[in-house]
């Protein structure tokens, strides 16, 4: 996401902040609480468009294929690392943990279950420091309202080829989210992915995730490390 766009949406999130608050708390969904991925009845989790994948460039193929060669058949992943997903992966996955959403008029918080992952996502005047922003997994987001559709536009990303979404630094991911409810009374928020990225991929990549509401739901903390840190003190303490 370039100077001027991220200009430009620091000064809609800035008209959005300056809405009359009837229009702010009527009409606007509050996503906050914590979700889980959606099931229909008594289907299955629904992850996403069935092998949805990106097409991905020569390049592209090139660096994952050579990712795959040293790690297939291994233990060795990011998670095992304590890395967590990143964008869009840690949106479409997560492993089917559970995300808790925090919702503010100027910040909206995402808190992955799975490795403790955080996405802040930022509105208005609080946006203002993006390009200070320093490359990461999630990238930087960016969010504003359309009516009572939320969208957020990511950028700010770092190289991903130990990913199932493989990208490039370059690609610009936007997402919009909607509140509804199905299944005789199950809250649903339904997100629609983009992403695009001229380094990866082919062709623009949209998929398409539910969550659920868990009423009254909580997270767990999520130590991957904790396991050996255990075998650490055991050893310690036996010396």
């Amino acid at each position: 996401m370039n100077k001027p766009i991220r200009t430009l949406m620091a000064i809609a999130g800035l008209a959005c902040l300056a809405a009359a608050p009837s229009l702010a708390q009527g009409q606007r969904p509050d996503f906050t609480g914590v979700w889980t991925t959606y099931r229909s009845g008594n289907g299955p989790p629904s992850f996403g468009a069935a092998g949805a994948q990106p097409s991905l460039t020569p390049l592209a193929q090139e660096k994952v294929a050579a990712y795959r060669r040293v790690t297939e058949g291994t233990n060795h992943s990011p998670g095992a690392y304590c890395v967590g997903s990143g964008m869009p992966a840690s949106m479409l996955g997560s492993g089917g943990y559970p995300m808790e959403i925090l919702q503010r008029p100027e910040q909206i918080n995402i808190i992955y279950e799975a490795h403790n992952e955080i996405r802040r996502v930022y509105f208005g005047e609080r946006a203002s420091n993006a390009d200070e922003a320093w490359p990461e997994r999630n990238g930087y987001s960016v969010g504003r309202w359309e009516g009572d559709t939320l969208v957020i536009e990511t950028d700010n990303l770092v190289e991903q080829i130990d990913s199932r979404y493989a990208h490039s630094a370059e690609a610009r991911i936007v997402e919009r989210y909607r509140l509804g409810v199905e299944d005789g009374g199950k809250k649903v928020i339904t997100a629609t992915l983009t992403m695009t990225d001229p380094v990866f991929l082919t062709e623009p990549f949209t998929t398409e995730k539910k969550w659920q509401q868990v009423p009254n739901g909580h997270l767990s903390t999520y130590e991957c490390r904790e396991p050996d840190w255990l075998d650490v003190l055991d050893r310690l303490l036996a010396e």
